[in-house]
């Protein structure tokens, strides 16, 4: 009896044996795929904010810099954004384009992935997915050229369809109020493929056990959409969204810059602080400016992330990022 008892022993401790080598190889094989992100991350991301203060500094191209003075008085550089008389406009455009960017995304790739969710035929489903990732893969350039091909004033596609239903044309690049609707077509168009894949993945988790049961209770599609997948989406949406307020302050500089040509006339409505920073940078030559404004966004990207967190930590402690 005993002799069983010590062979059942044995083996039980051989089994939890298998089991931990099984899941630190698990493990391994999890941070060796994660090891080049880890580095990519720390050699771009990480390392560089060293030379933060280089927003305190005279940064001069001779001394380095490690040589270079520290300004007097010491927030000099920082007075470039508050004193320059394009402060509001730049302010106001990126802060209205990313709180409308951030809406539009969420409200738009939430509904496409619903959709995407009803559509049974696989081929169908490959489709509408390939076509949705495709605006993605290309850069700003190209998409500027194929905006210029519909713009264009004289040969663009748009006026001529107008010319030719009798309708008056448009000088699309001296026309600054029409490029709010056109650059926020252009970033959802380009962006929403892979909002939507993350939604649509969140989706395909959710046990199918819960549909059948509210199938049998009755309840119609709607119904379970609103009952079953959205609430299984809310932290996925909570979470993309608090990233995005971390990220208010900062532009998708091909957009505003390459799209409209970089012309003058739609600075009104075009103008960013990304691009109003690099303009001024390859006037001026002033990169103590440029880093201050980089800084300036950090600060406050970092600041909105852990309001935003606190005030979802308040109402709903599990959907928190942290």
């Amino acid at each position: 009896m005993l002799k069983s008892r010590t062979g059942a022993d044995s083996q039980t401790g051989t089994s939890l044996r298998k089991k931990g080598n099984a899941s630190r190889n698990q493990d391994f094989s999890l941070i060796l795929m994660a090891l080049p992100m880890m580095i990519f991350i720390t050699i771009f991301n990480y390392i560089p904010m060293g030379g933060m203060f280089v927003a305190f500094k005279d940064y001069s191209y001779r001394d380095g810099i490690l040589g270079s003075p520290f300004c007097d008085p010491i927030y000099k550089n920082f007075e470039f954004v508050f004193k320059s008389p394009d402060t509001w406009r730049i302010i106001r455009n990126t802060l209205g384009y990313n709180l409308v960017f951030i809406v539009s995304t969420l409200v738009i790739s939430v509904s496409i992935a619903l959709l995407l969710n009803e559509i049974k035929s696989r081929k169908a489903l490959k489709v509408y997915q390939t076509t949705m990732f495709f605006p993605s893969f290309l850069s700003w350039v190209v998409v500027s050229y194929i905006v210029y091909a519909f713009l264009n004033p004289r040969l663009g596609y748009l006026n001529a369809v107008a010319a030719k239903l009798g309708g008056e044309t448009l000088d699309w690049y001296n026309t600054p109020n029409a490029w709010i609707a056109i650059l926020i077509v252009l970033h959802i168009w380009k962006g929403i493929g892979m909002n939507v894949l993350m939604y649509y993945a969140s989706m395909l988790s959710i046990d199918s056990s819960y549909y059948e049961a509210a199938a049998i209770e009755g309840a119609t599609r709607l119904q379970m959409i609103r009952k079953i997948t959205l609430p299984f989406l809310y932290p996925m949406m909570i979470i993309l969204t608090i990233l995005a307020i971390g990220k208010i302050m900062n532009s998708d500089f091909g957009l505003f810059y390459q799209t409209p040509m970089n012309s003058k006339t739609l600075y009104e409505t075009t103008d960013v602080l990304d691009t109003y920073v690099y303009r001024a940078l390859m006037e001026n030559g002033n990169i103590g400016m440029s880093s201050a404004v980089g800084f300036l966004k950090s600060v406050i990207g970092f600041l909105l992330v852990m309001l935003t967190n606190g005030i979802v930590k308040k109402i709903n402690p599990d959907y928190a990022l942290y």
